[in-house]
């Protein structure tokens, strides 16, 4: 009998390396070609760049606090609407089953699904567009530039450099979906993500809305796309009506458009000859003169149903009067507490208090309240000025 002596053991590839090798894809990234990391470190025994990424995400604090920050309906105490946590974890579902049946990197595009919101403050997108006006001389902000802002910085769990020290790949397409035309152009995991980000909130946004009385299912089943989605519920499943039609034609949507985009993306790979990670990328950005084609994308029907949806619910969700009476003053004690600290940064934890000479008074609190949950705002609010 043979015995492998240590030399042999430390030459063959890791175990990640070499499942990676004979399920992944081409076109799929492979974490043995990652760029690497901003402060180098030294490979882990068994697990791959990115499923160490996937876990620094999970352990974060601003991971844990996404389970207590307003998803869309800021003030509607329940049980069952989506929490911005709730709403990652679905995202991640929807993009794993993409990544799988696309051959792509699965522990990438989980890490991808888990961070793509982190970078959301309290409040939802009425907190957002309260800090971005309140930051407007100095840059803005936006939940995907905050999203790196904490992954690079603001986390720190570690002795020798701050932030989290993720993969290149995971900064870049993070970056990427900040729009501003500075990142790389995104791999097919990436991508998958934005479409499945793009799936889940539109199906369980619906959802909410009906649950909470903000509109009716009858309503919803005026727009195409679910009307479709429940005749085929019923044509699977019999008569339905109530909540027992929403969630089967909800249901519907999702498999509908996952399935869609599965056998679409399929398709342009094989039309556009894609057979590395580099040729994704010169395909985004266009050729000779070309446009840019985002392979994982929907046909212009599907789309053009989709931005129906979307619609009605901007129009009769987000900016109903029900919502804008909650969401209103939410953001007037966002404001408050705001300035309070703008006045009073000494207030701030030590690390926040740390980084006022940095990056400005202003950013630093932005910082700080961008990180507490809806529930924390509440309580500190009342505490630092007072209730009502």
């Amino acid at each position: 009998m043979t015995t492998r002596r240590p030399d042999d053991e430390r030459a063959a590839p890791p175990d990640w390396q070499r499942r990676e090798s004979l399920l992944l894809a081409p076109w799929a990234m492979h974490a043995a070609d990652s760029a690497g990391r901003v402060h180098d470190e030294l490979p882990h025994a068994f697990r791959s760049p990115y499923q160490r990424d996937r876990d620094r995400i999970v352990h974060s604090a601003a991971f844990r606090r996404l389970a207590h920050k307003t998803q869309v309906f800021t003030g509607y105490h329940g049980d069952y609407h989506r929490s911005r946590l709730t709403h990652t974890l679905e995202v991640t579902s929807i993009a794993r089953t993409l990544a799988r049946a696309l051959a792509l990197n699965e522990d990438l595009v989980e890490t991808l699904a888990l961070a793509h919101d982190i970078g959301h403050p309290p409040l939802g997108h009425a907190g957002e567009d309260t800090l971005a006006e309140l930051l407007t001389d100095e840059g803005g902000f936006n939940h995907n530039a905050q999203a790196l802002r904490i992954v690079e910085l603001l986390e720190i769990r570690y002795p020798h450099f701050p932030g989290l020290n993720l993969s290149r790949e995971v900064l870049d397409a993070q970056a990427t979906r900040k729009k501003d035309g500075t990142a790389p152009a995104p791999l097919l995991e990436a991508q998958v993500v934005d479409a499945a980000d793009s799936i889940a909130y539109d199906t369980h946004d619906a959802d909410d809305a009906v649950e909470l009385g903000l509109v009716t299912m009858d309503e919803l089943l005026e727009i195409p796309l679910m009307a479709d989605a429940a005749n085929r519920a019923r044509d699977r499943y019999g008569p339905l009506a109530g909540a027992e039609l929403r969630r089967a034609a909800l249901h519907e949507v999702v498999e509908f458009e996952v399935a869609e985009l599965v056998t679409r993306s399929r398709a342009a790979i094989a039309a556009l000859g894609i057979e590395s990670v580099a040729e994704v990328r010169e395909v985004f950005r266009g050729q000779g003169g070309m446009p840019g084609v985002r392979i994982v994308a929907h046909t212009p029907a599907i789309a053009a149903g989709k931005r129906a949806l979307e619609q009605f619910l901007f129009q009769r969700v987000y900016r109903s009067d029900r919502v804008l009476t909650v969401r209103v003053p939410a953001q007037r004690k966002l404001t408050r507490l705001f300035d309070w600290y703008c006045l009073h940064s000494d207030e701030m934890p030590p690390s926040f208090r740390g980084r006022v000479e940095q990056f400005g008074v202003r950013r630093s609190v932005a910082d700080y309240i961008a990180g507490m949950t809806d529930r924390f705002l509440d309580r500190d609010h009342d505490l630092r000025i007072g209730p009502g």
